[in-house]
């Protein structure tokens, strides 16, 4: 790991983890008391997440635990079965390459002209600040504003990051004041999506899921799975890599060979790993990697863990069949938005190559945030 990403990591985390990473050294799969089972080895997260019969999101410990309360029992992040598998048919068109490329050109216009423009003149950017703005547009054109001002779009990343802010990795469920703080956010962030399905406008998304045939409970449900699991990974992630790509000589290559371009991002997501656990709950049981779990338990994986084990950041390697986009998920639950995902973060890396000596000259790291991040990561040209 090079420094820079061990002070992300330990700003974030100073405690948990070194905890996480120094168990996963040593045991494949582990039982932590408060936590759960946790699983440090990719084959055999792998087959956990590919096993939604024995390991399920809406047991006890699960990502249900957590947002049932918030958003409802109809979202993708707490179904399982032959509801969840029709959802995900429905939301299927929103996702294709043609439709996450419009969207994403659409919304991505505004902050990348900034980010260029600025550069070009010779100013400093804080790259942080340029993801949240995109990050909000994409939640403003989620939730059914066409557009919105640099403000509005701080409000609406600051909506979704004060929901996710409040997880804690050994508290399974929020606190009673925790849920009532989260639902009045959400009903404020989601009322132009109430709006937008009730005027079936298929130029907005929430127009758009009404024509695919979602009612409007399961459209505000999809609205809020994504504004919860889309914007604090988007914006952790971008910054480290674009720091990754400086600071290891592969921004300065990509502008040579853009045919690499996949290869920095997947391996970046490897490296730095934004989505660091996932959650299943014991429906069965079962056996972890031969340790035996029972109904009711909580399993952790620790993809971070998983990841970690191929060692530093190298483009050049290729990533084992067990641990391939591992990141998003496996099995039934693979991360439905990973190719919007996809196009934000090759919209700014690419806005960035070709500009002559980009370097980073500020850098602050995120203090007690979930997931680990920069609080401010500054770049000039020249």
């Amino acid at each position: 790991m090079t420094a820079a990403e061990r002070r992300v990591q330990f700003g974030a985390h100073p405690v948990a983890y070194p905890l996480v990473r120094g168990l996963g050294l040593v045991y494949p799969v582990v039982r932590v008391p408060r936590v759960g089972v946790v699983v440090s080895d990719a084959a055999i997260a792998r087959q956990v997440l590919s096993d939604p019969v024995s390991f399920t999101k809406t047991g006890p410990g699960s990502p249900a635990d957590l947002w049932t309360p918030v958003v409802g029992p109809r979202v993708l992040l707490n179904m399982e079965g032959a509801e969840h598998a029709e959802l995900r048919r429905k939301l299927g068109g929103l996702f294709t390459a043609r439709a996450v490329s419009s969207l994403c050109a659409e919304v991505a216009a505004a902050p990348m002209a900034f980010l260029s423009s600025e550069l070009r003149a010779g100013r400093p950017v804080d790259v942080v600040s340029v993801v949240k703005d995109l990050a909000g547009a994409v939640i403003c054109a989620l939730v059914g504003l066409p557009s919105a001002d640099r403000a509005e779009l701080a409000r609406a990343f600051a909506a979704g990051t004060a929901m996710t802010s409040m997880v804690r990795l050994g508290r399974p469920r929020l606190t009673p004041s925790q849920v009532a703080r989260c639902r009045s956010v959400l009903a404020d962030l989601t009322a132009p999506a109430v709006r937008a399905y009730a005027d079936g406008d298929p130029s907005t998304v929430p127009g758009r899921m009404r024509e695919l045939g979602l009612t409007e409970s399961e459209a505000l449900g999809a609205v809020a799975a994504f504004v919860l699991t889309g914007t604090e990974t988007l914006v952790s992630y971008v910054p480290r890599l674009i720091a990754l790509a400086i600071d290891t000589g592969w921004l300065a290559r990509l502008s040579l060979d853009r045919t690499r371009l996949d290869d920095v991002v997947n391996e970046g997501l490897r490296f730095t790993v934004p989505s660091p656990v996932m959650l299943r709950s014991v429906a069965r049981d079962a056996f972890v990697g031969g340790k035996r779990v029972k109904a009711g338990e909580r399993v952790v994986i620790a993809t971070i863990s998983c990841a970690k084990t191929l060692g530093p950041f190298d483009p050049d390697r290729p990533h084992s069949p067990a641990l391939r986009q591992l990141w998003f998920g496996a099995g039934a639950h693979f991360c439905l938005g990973m190719p919007l995902a996809y196009a934000e973060i090759r919209t700014v890396l690419e806005t960035l190559l070709g500009l002559d000596g980009l370097s980073i000259v500020e850098r602050r790291v995120a203090r007690r945030v979930l997931i680990p991040a920069y609080e401010r990561l500054v770049v000039r040209c020249g």
